[in-house]
């Protein structure tokens, strides 16, 4: 196979493998756990928790109390407006055969964390005026970040929410504990996916100590946890990228190669 062939391989198969995803998986949910921490102690809400907010906007319209219905909603268009926004990225990047539109969407989520982090700061200073928009810029940035694994993933994990995984537990752990003793020849026997169990349960744990973490990052820094926060979001994204940059600049250099010599010729 021809290095321009190889590379061309590497452009459609990506940076990303099963051990990449899964390191990236309980990566993200522990970022997110430390998220939903600060944004509770920032605006006393929980903006990943999109069951809650449907729910609320359905107390709050029941009760007559409009504007705290209108509210909800705007929480969860703002979420569904980060999860519409990072697939887009992701569709676009796919359409131009980069794989770095997964680290884009991440190392704009770490920017959108540091406007978070001075929206924080005003919310001291000014709370009433800032606290609507920080409450849809989190949302916002929770959309992006259970978009971006749940698409690598093919629908398969989530990192801002743990129904889905906690359900998954149950259903890998039933499989287990199940005694498949003479079962009929031509029903599959029942086995558990151990593989998956064992990557659910890390991201189940991984998204409780991102929890803690984010709860005394935030309780003993204030906004400016959201630093060190962001910057772990930047490495995230950077590795995909540099991917693209790093096999775009060897295709540059096969293409001035070939050139090269076709003036020769």
């Amino acid at each position: 196979m021809s290095r321009r062939a190889n590379i061309t391989r590497l452009l459609d198969r990506g940076p990303f493998n099963d051990r990449v995803i899964r390191q990236l998986g309980w990566s993200m949910a522990f970022i997110a756990g430390a998220l939903n921490a600060g944004g509770f102690l920032a605006v006393h809400r929980y903006t990943s928790h999109i069951s809650g907010v449907v729910s609320s906007m359905a107390d709050h319209f029941a009760l007559g109390e409009l504007r705290l219905a209108l509210s909800a909603l705007l929480m969860l268009m703002s979420f569904v407006a980060g999860a519409m926004h990072s697939t887009w990225l992701i569709i676009w990047a796919r359409r131009q055969r980069l794989r770095g539109g997964y680290g884009v969407s991440i190392m704009e989520e770490a920017l959108l964390l540091l406007l978070f982090g001075l929206l924080g700061a005003g919310l001291s200073l000014h709370k009433g005026v800032f606290t609507p928009p920080t409450v849809l810029l989190l949302c916002f940035i929770m959309g992006m970040h259970n978009t971006i694994v749940t698409k690598l993933s093919r629908g398969l994990l989530r990192t801002t929410h743990m129904t889905g995984i906690a359900t998954d537990i149950g259903i890998e752990l039933a499989k287990v504990v199940y005694l498949d003793r003479g079962h009929p020849a031509r029903v599959q026997r029942v086995q558990a996916n151990r593989a998956k169990l064992k990557l659910y349960l890390l991201i189940l744990v991984a998204f409780f100590a991102g929890g803690v973490v984010g709860a005394v990052g935030f309780k003993h820094l204030g906004y400016a946890f959201s630093l060190p926060l962001a910057f772990c979001l930047f490495l995230l994204g950077l590795r995909p990228v540099w991917y693209d940059v790093r096999l775009r600049l060897r295709l540059w250099q096969q293409q001035e190669l070939a050139l090269k010599d076709s003036s020769y010729k």
